[in-house]
């Protein structure tokens, strides 16, 4: 009997050495790699550090040892900020002395301070800013340390205890490159949620992280002469184990964007082989490309096929003319470009042909961040444009409950599964049943093992740049305010196909008379105090979790015996 393609891949695999923690990360490509570089750090406009594996080794066991010295074993290290070597360094010593809890500089003070507590947190190292908006707020407890990635200023930083720590290594502290690290213990701890009374902590371990590394490795061969451009947040851990970790993990050089309106800059800057980003940022690459191509099409080609699609284009052109095009938009790549990785949001597969007809692979995956995150990828021997790729090596997919078109909820088991949810057992429960992760997510796998996201069974809204909304989060921010009875977050398409969040909300009218002062308020009255309300609600979130529009309701949400919302028919209903 023929093998299916998901038997022969798993076959096919590149060698890679074995991990099991993450330290061990940072010590077997210092050995391997020494004088390469990791990093490539910009620290002025036409300053650039570099910093080999030796160095990074360095640092990370001084930083480390310095986290010992004072008194942060065993402790939770929160780590916040824009990308950078100091947050990376920070992040592989706190998960080696402690628990590192990466936390989203886009967060309000407020919403950070609650991680903190939640998480016990007894150290914050984080970007000068961040830690001043933090001290102002208040509310948290007055022995915890606050370090800063870097300052000008006199005062504790990332750099200063590096200093300390190469002082203590050097007269033999060395616990830190030889203590035990319990292979399955909670040392990654990341919060889903902004939300004060919802927020979830997953719970990860070295052996859940190496263990993704090692399997992403067997499948996308990552050279230590590749160059990766850092975009997305450090904080994910999408970008966190494949543009970071497993990066360190191959020997590459890792570089960091300075922000999304430099993209193109930075490429032409760096020259990277290879990105993870998402769908959002290709679209646009995409767009750009074809309005260069067709305007410099000879006018008797342009004729020809101003009606055809940008894929179809390219099959048509003489192979000549297509040469010189490749070329182009690879010198417009920085000129080593050789592979996206793209994850967190569906992308076109006409977007992932575009790509590879130009000499540029992009490779699909799937994944959560309950998952360390990857669970499914095209890959170096098999890949299909339209499908999340095969399961990845030592993990195993199934369709729980499928209908009769194979759809069902994704279900995954491998060593890459969280442990839990930081003390919430009932919620874990509820998501790991029998062994087996329930993702919430709705798809099929297909005959030769692909797999095929076609919906979600969750509540997250997520936009097309691969932002993830939890609605539940918004809807305790609504319901803090007093004229708000009830509400409903829904995500809403906009011209552009983007999602934007959308509110459906039931007025406390007692409360609106009485602001009013009025018996019996005006529709245009009502509107204008809930228009103010959610104006006030979108001053504490991120611009991307922002209210754009709202619905004013006149009659109640249907809901259950307990008095929760239904999520479903009439109440979550899209309503112009």
């Amino acid at each position: 009997m023929e093998k299916t393609v998901y038997e022969r891949f798993l076959k096919k695999q590149h060698k890679v050495r074995p991990i099991k923690n993450i330290r061990d990360i940072v010590l077997d490509s210092a050995r391997i790699f020494g004088r390469k570089t990791a990093f490539l750090i910009k620290r002025s406009k036409d300053s650039y550090e570099t910093i080999t594996y030796t160095r990074l080794k360095s640092d990370y066991l001084a930083l480390a040892t310095a986290f010992l010295a004072m008194g942060l074993k065993n402790k939770p290290i929160a780590v916040t900020g824009v990308n950078s070597y100091e947050w990376a360094v920070t992040y592989l010593a706190a998960c080696t002395v402690g628990t590192v809890v990466p936390i989203d500089k886009e967060l309000s003070a407020e919403d950070i301070i609650n991680f903190i507590n939640i998480s016990e947190t007894a150290a914050v190292v984080g970007d000068e800013k961040i830690l001043g908006n933090i001290q102002k707020q208040g509310g948290f407890d007055e022995n915890i340390l606050f370090i800063a990635t870097r300052s000008d200023k006199e005062k504790e930083t990332v750099h200063t205890l590096i200093a300390k720590g190469a002082e203590l290594y050097a007269n033999g502290n060395t616990e830190a490159e030889t203590m035990p690290i319990d292979p399955d213990e909670t040392k990654i701890l990341i919060f889903t949620s902004g939300t004060t009374g919802n927020a979830k902590g997953v719970c990860l371990s070295h052996r859940n992280i190496c263990s993704n590394i090692m399997s992403v490795s067997k499948m996308v061969k990552v050279r230590s002469s590749d160059r990766v451009l850092s975009i997305l947040p450090l904080h994910h851990t999408y970008e966190c184990t494949l543009g970071f970790l497993d990066i360190l993990y191959n020997g590459a050089c890792i570089t960091y964007c300075d922000g999304l309106r430099y993209i193109y800059k930075n490429i032409n800057e760096y020259h990277p082989s290879i990105i993870v980003t998402l769908p959002l940022l290709l679209e646009k690459f995409s767009q750009k490309m074809e309005i260069a191509v067709r305007e410099k099409l000879p006018q008797k080609i342009k004729n020809k096929t101003e009606n055809l699609s940008f894929a179809a284009l390219l099959d048509k052109l003489p192979f000549y003319i297509r040469a010189v095009i490749k070329r182009k938009v690879k010198n417009s790549l920085g000129g080593r470009m050789h592979t996206f990785i793209v994850g967190a949001a569906p992308i076109d597969k006409s977007i992932i042909e575009q790509f590879g007809k130009l000499g540029v692979r992009v490779l699909q995956g799937y994944g959560l961040t309950e998952c360390s995150p990857l669970l499914t990828g095209n890959n170096d021997f098999f890949m299909k444009s339209d499908s999340a790729g095969l399961p990845i090596h030592d993990v195993e997919i199934k369709i729980y409950n499928p209908n009769s078109e194979g759809v069902g909820e994704i279900i995954a088991r491998g060593p890459n599964i969280m442990k839990g949810y930081y003390k919430d057992q009932e919620a874990t429960d509820a998501v790991i049943r029998d062994g087996w992760f329930h993702t919430g997510d709705l798809g099929y796998i297909d005959k030769d093992g692909f797999v095929y996201i076609t919906g979600r069974c969750k509540n997250v809204i997520v936009t097309k740049n691969g932002k993830n909304i939890y609605p539940e989060e918004i809807e305790s921010h609504l319901y803090s305010n007093r004229l708000i009875a009830d509400a409903v977050v829904i995500g809403a398409l906009d011209a552009n196909e983007d999602v934007f969040v959308k509110a459906k909300i039931l007025p406390n009218l007692e409360a609106i008379k009485e602001t009013l002062k009025v018996s019996v308020p005006t529709k245009e009255e009502v509107h204008m105090l809930i228009k103010a309300a959610v104006a006030e609600i979108n001053e504490k979130l991120p611009s991307y979790k922002r209210i754009k529009a709202f619905i004013v309701r006149d009659k109640e949400f249907e809901k259950t015996t307990t008095q929760k919302i239904k999520r479903f028919g009439d109440n979550v209903k899209d309503e112009k």
